[in-house]
């Protein structure tokens, strides 16, 4: 590889030249005072907000100041770059410097309209500053500023850039607004307006923290807020030579909305049944399930082949479960259930039915073989629990809006067929596993990230397209690796901080693959509850009713929390999923009575 060549001492000699000549003289101690750091969050405390990065996350630890810092990861072909453009003056003088570690950094600027110009370090084990400089050309208006790795050399780090020298034409970046407040609010969006600002030519609205949309003119409505739910407001102003501080911040809480057309309690109990097998924690007629389960999800119905899509439900047999009920004492305790205020839904795929819906032809199999099951039992709804590789993205699949991969799509066409076919009282859940969703906050597709597991993030597109019909997503926080949450930290299971960090991206929304352009927006909360196992036989990840406890404490009053913060409170999260009923009754009803404790 080409080193750099070194500049700073022809710069420099060129300086002592130029000084000589008639007309040309240094710059004076109030041009000097004039200077300003051009640079937007330099330091990366708001996250990658004015930078564009093929590769690139924000991270707490390490830190040269503050409480974010870049950290890239060169991968294959890509040196994992991060660049933004700023507006400069012609013929002017800029000193870039920045805070880099790792092995092989570059901090540089391009399109100076005169010589390019770069620094960089071969080994920085701690942090070291990286300086150059440059002067613009004649009708130099715009450059960029980088910071990039080296192929194959590992994660680099870079905090506290800055460009300094005479701000854009345009004067300094504005004053913060003044006078923002909160107009008419609902339960899922927040009218706001403030005073206008001199010099500003637009405004960047804030909520808890995170920059969520822009404006051209003192008013916006801020939408796909959660009903019940308390927000942060805070509005920038913006002219091309930067943006100011963010104004004073305005609190306003949504109204409780709909809780939708399921009939559900506001605090409901879930719980898998073991309908069609037997294992370690004994059969449980379905007659048997206490009252204090409020969702009763059979499992499974399962393929007969992984895509034909053709759904069998078959119960279990006597031979596995010698006290398993007829059929007819099957379907009465469906009514019953029902007659309760119960529902009883029928659950597809589960650890061993893979389904992949990868025709057309599947799909309608998948309608009518279901439809079949639901009508039979005269049941309340569909449950999805598509696990191992039912959903994985195609390596070109990146936009969760609009998915490309044939079994997301059609499974989202099968499911808008089932709704549609049975209308609003129809009961539609999901249990995805964390790396389907949670893990897209880092992942998205294969093809653009770097060759990683073609399922995360996989269910996202299916829970978007849905949105409006679906009753309750439980992801499944057990089973599952450590997940980064919007702290940028890595949770691990075993603790309330977990679910807690799991359930706060769901209910807040997150930037999917770390593109702040592709946001996936938050559920309701009365759309989510917590999917937790039974007993420490049920699966890793057990908690204990404590941390549980915790968990719904620091959710739905923000307090008892642990060292996440949360980016809200939501009284009105449903409640808690649990795999299992039957684990539940192995284990002497713990994860009910923790239930019925908190919520009565």
């Amino acid at each position: 590889m080409d080193r750099p060549r070194r500049t700073r001492p022809v710069l420099a000699a060129l300086t002592a030249v130029l000084l000589t000549v008639p007309g040309i003289t240094a710059l004076s101690s109030a041009a000097r005072a004039a200077d300003a750091d051009l640079a937007r969050n330099g330091g990366f405390e708001s996250g990658l907000d004015g930078w564009s990065c093929t590769a690139g996350t924000t991270v707490n630890s390490p830190l040269h100041s503050g409480s974010s810092a870049l950290q890239a990861t060169p991968a294959g072909s890509d040196n994992a770059q991060c660049a933004q453009t700023v507006t400069v003056q012609p013929n002017a003088q800029y000193t870039l410097s920045g805070y880099v570690r790792g092995s092989y950094v570059y901090l540089g600027a391009s399109g100076t309209g005169t010589t390019d110009v770069s620094s960089w370090t071969q080994s920085a084990p701690d942090w070291q500053k990286l300086t150059t400089t440059f002067t613009t050309g004649a009708a130099t208006t715009k450059v960029t500023i980088y910071t990039h790795g080296w192929y194959g050399t590992g994660a680099y780090y870079a905090d506290d850039v800055s460009l300094v020298g005479p701000g854009a034409s345009t004067g300094q970046p504005p004053a913060a607004p003044t006078g923002l407040k909160a107009g008419t609010v609902t339960s899922s969006s927040v009218a706001l307006s403030w005073s206008a600002v001199t010099g500003a030519t637009s405004y960047a609205i804030y909520r808890d923290g995170t920059k969520v949309q822009t404006a051209s003119g003192t008013s916006a409505t801020v939408s796909g807020l959660s009903p019940s739910t308390a927000y942060s407001f805070q509005v920038t102003a913006v002219n091309d030579a930067g943006e100011s501080a963010k104004s004073a911040a305005v609190t306003a809480t949504t109204t409780a909305g709909s809780t939708g057309s399921s009939d559900l309690p506001t605090h409901a109990l879930v719980g898998y049944l073991h309908a069609s097998f037997a294992n370690g924690s004994g059969y449980t007629r379905l007659a048997d399930v206490p009252d204090s389960w409020d969702v009763i999800d059979l499992a499974f119905g399962e393929p007969t082949s992984t895509t034909s899509g053709d759904i069998r439900f078959n119960r279990c047999p006597v031979s596995e479960c010698p006290n398993v009920e007829s059929d007819a004492d099957f379907k009465a305790a469906v009514k019953a259930k029902q007659a309760a205020g119960k529902k009883v839904l029928i659950s597809i795929g589960g650890a061993n039915g893979q389904v992949q819906l990868t025709t057309t032809a599947a799909r309608d199999t998948f309608v009518s073989s279901v439809s079949s099951i639901i009508d039979t039992y005269g049941l309340d709804g569909l449950d999805i629990d598509f696990e191992g590789h039912s959903l994985s993205l195609n390596a070109d699949d990146t936009d969760f809006k609009n998915p490309k991969t044939p079994v997301i799509v059609n499974l989202i066409s099968a499911l808008k067929t089932l709704k549609a076919k049975y209308g609003t009282k129809f009961v539609l859940s999901m249990a995805p596993e964390t790396f389907f969703v949670q893990m897209g906050y880092q992942y998205y597709g294969t093809g653009k990230w770097g060759g990683q597991d073609p399922r995360c993030g996989a269910y996202l597109p299916v829970i978007y397209a849905l949105r409006d019909d679906l009753t309750l997503l439980h992801v499944q926080d057990y089973n599952s690796g450590p997940i980064m949450g919007l702290d940028n930290q890595y949770h691990s299971m075993g603790g309330a901080d977990f679910h807690i960090a799991m359930t706060d991206m769901l209910l807040t929304g997150f930037p999917v693959a770390g593109d702040a352009n592709n946001v996936f927006p938050p559920l309701r909360p009365d759309q989510v509850a917590i999917g937790m196992p039974a007993s420490t036989n049920a699966g890793n990840g057990y908690v204990a009713p404590a941390e549980v406890v915790k968990t719904l404490d620091c959710l739905t009053k923000k307090s008892n929390c642990g060292s996440y913060g949360t980016h809200g409170t939501w009284p009105a999260l449903r409640g808690l999923m649990t795999w299992s009923v039957n684990w539940d009754r192995y284990s002497n009803w713990e994860f009910q009575r923790t239930f019925d404790g908190y919520f009565g």
